[in-house]
């Protein structure tokens, strides 16, 4: 089970949702040291500690985020984080 999970709708075509989503993954792997790969519409993440997945369907983008032990308390600065840009480059104005 998740210990973030987080699910915004979008209006994006699919290309431009998957180039949202991608913008994320930039930007948690340049905040957090993070690997990704695309297998078809889910990105999969992943780090020491960390570890999730983002999927795109043609109306919702859903972020589920495993953290380690270590990171579990700042789970909640973390979701917050992490809803925010998702707000931010899912409603197609980032």
């Amino acid at each position: 089970m998740a210990d973030i999970n987080i699910t915004h709708p979008h209006k994006l075509p699919h290309k431009k949702a998957k180039a949202a989503a991608q913008k994320v993954a930039d930007q948690l792997a340049k905040e957090y040291d993070m690997a990704s790969e695309w297998e078809g519409d889910v990105l999969i993440f992943r780090r020491s500690g960390v570890s999730g997945s983002l999927t795109i369907s043609s109306q919702e983008a859903t972020i589920e985020i495993q953290l380690g032990f270590l990171l579990k308390a700042f789970a909640p600065a973390i979701e917050e984080k992490v809803s925010a840009k998702m707000k931010k480059v899912f409603s197609g104005k980032a």
